[in-house]
């Protein structure tokens, strides 16, 4: 059970206030998909853009993958935590998300003023002719010509929506191509060591901007990506209120820190960040 003193603090930093949410992996573990860093979790790379580039058997290894963990992923639906979060978009409370995560989560939850950083992988680009391609048309055509091959490999759910597999399992996967001109696929996400677009960032730094807190999410904030809206909130002083199971590389940023999951410590903010009786005699018990 989340503490009930730092939720308090939490509600002395947000209430009343226009907040922007930076939402991260953590919020998605209650829906099946794992995080990267959480306690106990063995690190993980992503997948490199270089390397990802570089060769078709590196592509081969991430269809491969892939292709076996897409059907768990597609099944996955939004926890309490991307309810509540759609709850305060609803209440006037949140005025935007930023969410580092690829799911769509967010958006079945029913919030709408989102930014997706890192792109949806559920969405499929052509590398030569840039023709998009809806994951679930590309997953029918893997189906097709790589028949039973999901059926025969099953393995946990990795952070990506893929599955570790074995060097000759992969090497059996037949990788589709663009059904326009034949070109190499990409899901439309960025891959480590590829540049989130400069439009999008600049998007996140108006939301950030016209805010008056930060609340932050499920997120270690180890990497640039989202960690320098954390930083631009600070520059701006806004209040930082970050909730993550595990550190952070910006706790010294934080106004308030609580270290539990996003489905309970959201839980408790609920209620307290809905009704203005509730939260300000929390700020109140805060103060």
């Amino acid at each position: 059970m989340v503490d009930s003193a730092a939720l308090d603090q939490a509600v002395g930093a947000l209430g009343e206030r226009a907040i922007v949410v930076i939402s991260g992996a953590g919020v998605s573990t209650d829906s099946g998909i794992p995080d990267y860093r959480g306690p106990g979790r063995e690190p993980r790379t992503p997948m490199n853009f270089a390397t990802y580039l570089a060769t078709p058997e590196a592509r081969r290894r991430y269809w491969a993958r892939a292709h076996v963990g897409w059907e768990r992923m597609a099944r996955a639906r939004p926890n309490p935590a991307h309810v509540a979060l759609a709850r305060l978009e609803r209440a006037g409370t949140v005025s935007g998300l930023i969410t580092q995560n690829v799911d769509g989560l967010h958006a079945g939850a029913g919030s709408r003023r989102i930014v997706e950083l890192h792109g949806r992988i559920a969405d499929v680009t052509c590398l030569s002719c840039g023709q998009a391609t809806d994951r679930s048309d590309l997953h029918q055509r893997q189906l097709e010509v790589n028949p039973g091959f999901a059926d025969r490999r099953r393995s946990l759910l990795a952070p990506d929506g893929d599955v570790d597999l074995a060097e000759d399992d992969v090497a059996e996967f037949v990788v589709p191509g663009c059904v326009v001109c034949g070109g190499d696929l990409k899901p439309d996400v960025v891959f480590f060591g590829e540049n989130v677009p400069v439009d999008r960032v600049r998007r996140c730094y108006r939301m950030v901007e016209s805010a008056e807190a930060l609340l932050v999410v499920g997120s270690s904030l180890t990497v640039h990506s989202g960690r320098r809206f954390v930083v631009r909130a600070a520059e701006l002083r806004l209040p930082i209120v970050i909730v993550n199971r595990g550190p952070t590389r910006s706790d010294h940023l934080a106004t308030v820190r609580i270290s539990d999951g996003a489905t309970q410590a959201l839980r408790g903010l609920l209620p307290r960040l809905l009704d203005p009786a509730v939260g300000q005699s929390a700020a109140n018990r805060a103060s």
